[in-house]
């Protein structure tokens, strides 16, 4: 069995600006698994860089609401939503609470820097 707690683990700022924790990523070397999971956190009023990715992605809505951009297509998403955004698909999620967003992120095949592609903006990613 394994267990992880994200209190174990340091966050970074990922290439699209949310506050991101690596969970499961076949780099990581902890478990079998061919995508990758993270739990991301984007402050109130504050928005992630426009971007796309190569492969497909699924959040899952933890705490807070906001709008979810997916091409030209915006909805309203709170707890418990499930979004899938579509390999190519251009991106963006933005925090319209008073609290923070959390959510879980699911690539697959797993996340890597070269799958990810920042729209009208410098790609920054702190993770080392």
């Amino acid at each position: 069995m394994l267990v992880k707690r994200l209190s174990k683990i340091t966050p970074f700022v990922a290439g699209d600006g949310s506050l991101l924790i690596e969970i499961l990523h076949p780099r990581l070397k902890t478990a079998d698994v061919r995508f990758s999971l993270a739990h991301a956190t984007v402050k109130p009023k504050q928005k992630t860089r426009q971007h796309v990715l190569e492969h497909a992605e699924v959040y899952y809505i933890l705490s807070g609401r906001g709008l979810m951009h997916v091409n030209d297509e915006t909805e309203e998403i709170s707890k418990d939503d499930t979004i899938y955004i579509p390999p190519g698909h251009s991106q963006f999620i933005e925090n319209t609470a008073q609290e923070d967003i959390e959510f879980l992120c699911i690539v697959d095949p797993a996340w890597e820097p070269g799958i990810e592609h920042v729209i009208n903006g410098e790609q920054k990613d702190t993770r080392r």
